[in-house]
Parts: C-alpha cells; sequence; structure tokens
C-alpha cells in the first residue's frame, strides 16, 4: 500500500471532529481571523459533543443530516446554516481528496430552533426616528454616538470601534472602513472581517457637521470610542441600546440589529441590492440576498398590491 493510501485509509477511520480540527489547522489557522478562527474551533467542539462517534468513512447524507439537527435543536436558523457552512467547506475538501465517495451534504435542509423566531431584530424608520430622538448627545464621544453611528452607516460594531480620525474625509463626505478592532482577545487593531468589507461610505451633511468637530479634538492613530489603556466589550453597548430602545417606546434590539435597521431603511427607500451590498461591505449580492431575504419578501408583497392596483387602472375603456 502507498502512503498515499495509508494517509487516507488513515483518514477515513478517523472521527469526523477529529479530520475537521485537523482541516482547520492546515487550512485555516493563520490565514482568518483570530475571531473568526475560534467559531471554527467551538463547531469542533459542537461536532464531539454531538457526534464523537463519527467517523469520516460513516458520513453520509443521513448522518449528517442527523448531525445539523441536533444543532439546530439549540440554535437559530442562521447559526445552524453558519455551522453547516463550515463543516461542508471541510467535507468538500474531502471529497477532492478522496476521503469521501460521496457529498453527504447535497441537498441538506436546515433545520433549527424557534428560540427567537418571528423577534425581528431591526426598527422601522419610524421607530428608528424614535430612538435617535432619545440618545443623549454630547460633546464627547460615547455610547450614544455610536448607536447614532451604527444607525447611519451600517457598519459592524468592530469597524466603528476601529475607526479613527484619519478615517473621515469631511471635504469628500465619506469614511474609510479599512480596520477592526479586536475587543475580543488583543484589544489593537485588526483586519477587516474580508476584503469585501474595506470600503468606502458616504456620509450625510449631518454626519460631517456632527462628526467633524466631535473627531478634531481627538489624537490621531487613536480608534475614537475606545478609551486608552481601556477594554471594550459588545455588551455594554448592547445594554445601553436597550435602555434607550425603553426610553424611545421601542422594541428592543441588538446592536448588530442597527445593521439590519439601516439595510432595511435603504431597502424600504428603493436602494439597489448591489449599491446596499457594497455599502455593508459584502462580497457580493447573493449575502445580502440571503441575510434580508425577510425584507425582500415584504418589498416584493409590496410590490405585488401596487402591480395588482396599476392593473385594475387598465380597463381598455
Amino acid at each position: 500500500m502507498s502512503k498515499q493510501a495509508m494517509e487516507s485509509t488513515l483518514s477515513k477511520d478517523m472521527p469526523f471532529f477529529m479530520y475537521f480540527e485537523n482541516w482547520v489547522e492546515q487550512y485555516k489557522k493563520g490565514i482568518i481571523r483570530e475571531v473568526t478562527l475560534e467559531k471554527y474551533f467551538n463547531d469542533v467542539r459542537r461536532i464531539k459533543e454531538l457526534s464523537p462517534g463519527l467517523l469520516m468513512k460513516d458520513i453520509d447524507r443521513t448522518s449528517y443530516q442527523r448531525l445539523l439537527n441536533e444543532f439546530g435543536k439549540t440554535h437559530s436558523k442562521q447559526t445552524t446554516t453558519d455551522f453547516h457552512h463550515h463543516m461542508k467547506s471541510c467535507l468538500l475538501d474531502a471529497l477532492d481528496d478522496g476521503v469521501l465517495e460521496k457529498d453527504p451534504t447535497r441537498k441538506i435542509v436546515i433545520k433549527a430552533s424557534n428560540a427567537g423566531r418571528g423577534k425581528k431584530n431591526f426598527l422601522s424608520v419610524k421607530e428608528l426616528n424614535k430612538l435617535l430622538g432619545a440618545l443623549e448627545l454630547g460633546n464627547e464621544l460615547d455610547g450614544n454616538w455610536l448607536i447614532w453611528l451604527l444607525a447611519k452607516t451600517g457598519m459592524r460594531f468592530a469597524e466603528a470601534m476601529g475607526l479613527t480620525p484619519e478615517d473621515f474625509d469631511f471635504k469628500l463626505k465619506t469614511i474609510n472602513i479599512s480596520k477592526t478592532w479586536d475587543y475580543k482577545i488583543t484589544n489593537d487593531f485588526a483586519p477587516t472581517k474580508n476584503q469585501s468589507s474595506v470600503r468606502v461610505i458616504s456620509m450625510d451633511w449631518e454626519m460631517v457637521a456632527r462628526f467633524s468637530e466631535l473627531v478634531s479634538k481627538l489624537p490621531s492613530g487613536r480608534p475614537i470610542f475606545v478609551p486608552e489603556g481601556k477594554k471594550t466589550f459588545n455588551s455594554t453597548y448592547n445594554a445601553i441600546l436597550k435602555k434607550k430602545c425603553i426610553e424611545a417606546g421601542v422594541k428592543s434590539i441588538s446592536i448588530h440589529g442597527l445593521r439590519h435597521t439601516h439595510a432595511s431603511a435603504l431597502f424600504t427607500s428603493g436602494v439597489s441590492m448591489p449599491s446596499i451590498a457594497k455599502r455593508l461591505g459584502h462580497s457580493g449580492t447573493e449575502t445580502t440576498q440571503r441575510v434580508y431575504m425577510h425584507l425582500i419578501n415584504e418589498l416584493e408583497e409590496k410590490d405585488r398590491r401596487l402591480i395588482q392596483g396599476a392593473l385594475s387602472g387598465i380597463t381598455g375603456t
């Protein structure tokens, strides 16, 4: 038996969680961000917990679907989908390497927990205006200003935390997003989520007027929302946002929900899908369509009613 054949046989006899862990070490470590890498290692732990005895040679559509179903019992559809995509990347490589004979992920169904289903993590434009009206916008950049900025730009939390005074071009009315702030591990600057996340987004006149004065007082090269020598946490700002939502009399959303709110406002204003995808830092419209399918469906229903109304006026008389 050749060395290659022996390695293949060994791989086929490995538990899936072990094979997946080796795959992460070989193909992901040192390439993706530490925060993202930790998600893959969390997947390793979940696979080991749910199917410790599942061997590579025994993986088929049934066993894979069973594993995915077990995970979905305690997770949302989006989280389950992400889990599936991570495992699928590994298994497709295993298929290419001859470890698997068939693709076990083909025609898989995503089943997920009902927890949180139906709860919209975004505000309508009317609700957003109420929230912004409840913010206490003073002369120093704080959590209120961060909420305001996220709602007006659709940036990710880590992207906003990584902004420095140099990222603002008030003459061109733009913000340059080229880095993030790793608030979970290093408490330092980090790369963006992916290359598509590096982008320049436009500001309106109100943002220019307000931030030009606030940013002018701050030291160059330092993140504008992170006090020097101090750690910052997403949970801190989620608590501030929840309090402000209650004060405004609107449903509570998370900090990430401000990104969804921004996208929703753009959708309902008629902004094109490619423009929204570019502003959000998505690699293409496919991601935007997947994440905001609920909004697309709502707009299609609205368009359907408009079409029916328009057709009713065409009588030929």
